[in-house]
């Protein structure tokens, strides 16, 4: 008979103590689950402190340093939010290289990005907005992008797992739009056979080839049966195979052309629709050597949200590039443009020293997670966790991550049951790594600061959040 996931839960806690059995054993309930899972118990790491006292209650290979995955996004969201302050907001100039007369911009429109890391459509649209309120409905001459700000350097978007075209893998950018993503939506016709394909954003830009078929069946299977082609400049995607007619709508999101070609694209799609005209091209400019006057203004500065709403979208929605963008940003406002991965590591190592955690064992990548490479113990992510409960910033930083059953990665875990609403985490995961970090309530109202990480072949496949849950569970009832 197969067991469900609750029942197995139901067996593995009624060995669950009321009072901590020790700081250097595991709580029975872990033991059961990591048994019946045959996880090796020395692959995991944990490390449990009461906020109150100081006590450590739970320390288990605390000191091997392990992946974190995306429990990372902790390390870059704190150290920017301390550095640039929670009010901090990026900023997109534009510029009018030329009069403006009748409506009429008789020149090229530049723009030049700062990193912005949430500059989606509807947010660009505004910025467009503005730039109509200031008199401009037509261009006379190109659209000009300065991404300088940023030096990302040769950049391969499959190299972490030969998925280029995964919103995840999108490189870095000064000028990032939308995420460099289109979200494509598939509908079918069992009448016609046929499959309609829209685009949001529309790109004129990005061609699309479409040669699926309906086919019948139930709304299932990898990407609904759907192949990806692209071609090698992402300029043009042809979508083929059989698509299942139990599917009433399909959506999907993928990269598509480069930094700057989708910012032309978006930009030219947005200014029609709102019924300015431009016919123009785009190229790649640097402003400062483009405009030699020292007095120049730009016509309108597009600010970002604030900092402290950028890290609760990075944090509790897992948002690979919005993080790396962080790295890159704090890169640029200590070191000076243009901004570089490499500098943003040494930023954070330099922010951990200063405050007291200088961390040997300490290696990040890209800010993000998103790597083989990223190592950090428990114990020492424990402390970085207790100095920002203690910091004045600790309001907007426990806001930044999910709520156990109630939003972000953790929206769907945890629903319905005494653990709703405990726990403020970071999960992480990606193949072969499970993890979990952050602040959780017990039954009693006491507080804790919890880590779990665990490194194991196929752990991510469903193990690793079983430990976490008996984690939590044992945790809850102290």
């Amino acid at each position: 008979m197969k067991r469900t996931k609750s029942a197995i839960f139901s067996v593995l806690m009624l060995c669950i103590p009321a009072l901590a059995i020790g700081e250097t054993a595991l709580p029975l309930p872990v033991m059961n689950v990591l048994d019946y899972r045959k996880v090796p118990h020395d692959v995991l790491s944990i490390y449990v402190e009461e906020l109150a006292s100081g006590d450590v209650v739970l320390a288990w290979n605390e000191d091997t340093p392990r992946n974190p995955a995306s429990v990372e996004k902790m390390v870059t969201t704190l150290v920017a939010l301390d550095s640039l302050g929670p009010a901090y907001r990026w900023k997109t100039e534009v510029s009018a290289l030329g009069d403006i007369a009748n409506g009429s911009l008789d020149g090229d429109l530049l723009l030049k990005g700062y990193g912005d890391p949430y500059l989606v459509t509807e947010r660009f649209w505004q910025m467009l907005r503005r730039i109509r309120q200031n008199g401009i409905e037509n261009i006379a001459g190109n659209l000009l992008l300065d991404d300088s700000y940023f030096e990302v350097g040769s950049y391969d978007p499959s190299a972490f797992d030969r998925a280029p075209l995964r919103a995840y893998n999108v490189s870095p950018n000064a000028l990032l739009t939308n995420f460099k993503v289109v979200r494509y939506y598939f509908e079918p016709d069992p009448q016609t056979s046929q499959v309609q394909v829209t685009l949001e954003p529309s790109l004129d830009n990005l061609e699309v080839v479409n040669r699926l078929r309906v086919a019948n069946g139930a709304c299932r299977g990898y990407q609904r049966g759907i192949t990806i082609t692209p071609n090698d400049d992402l300029s043009r995607v042809t979508f083929s195979g059989r698509f299942p007619s139990g599917c009433d709508l399909y959506m999907m999101d993928r990269t598509a052309l480069s930094h700057n070609e989708f910012t032309y694209g978006l930009f030219k799609s947005l200014w029609a629709e709102s019924g300015g005209d431009f016919s123009g091209e785009w190229a790649n400019v640097v402003a400062d050597e483009l405009i030699k006057d020292d007095a120049h203004e730009p016509l309108i500065t597009f600010e970002s949200l604030p900092l402290s709403e950028i890290i609760a979208k990075v944090n509790k929605y897992s948002n690979n590039v919005m993080a790396k963008q962080l790295l890159f940003t704090l890169a640029a406002e200590k070191y000076g443009p243009s901004g570089t991965e490499a500098k943003g590591r040494e930023v954070v190592r330099e922010w951990l020293a200063e405050h007291g955690m200088d961390f040997g064992e300490l290696r990040i990548e890209n800010g993000a997670g998103l790597s083989r490479h990223s190592r950090m113990t428990a114990r020492h992510l424990g402390s970085m966790l207790r100095y920002a409960y203690e910091s004045p910033l600790m309001p907007e930083y426990l806001s930044s991550l999910s709520l156990s059953g109630l939003d972000g990665t953790l929206s769907r875990r945890f629903r319905n049951s005494a653990l709703t609403g405990q726990a403020h985490m970071k999960t992480g995961s990606m193949d072969h790594v499970s993890a979990v970090a952050g602040y959780f309530q017990s039954r009693s109202g006491n507080r804790y600061i919890v880590v779990m990480m665990l490194n194991h072949t196929d752990i991510h496949r469903g193990p690793g959040e079983e430990v976490q849950e008996m984690l939590l569970r044992w945790l809850y009832e102290r």
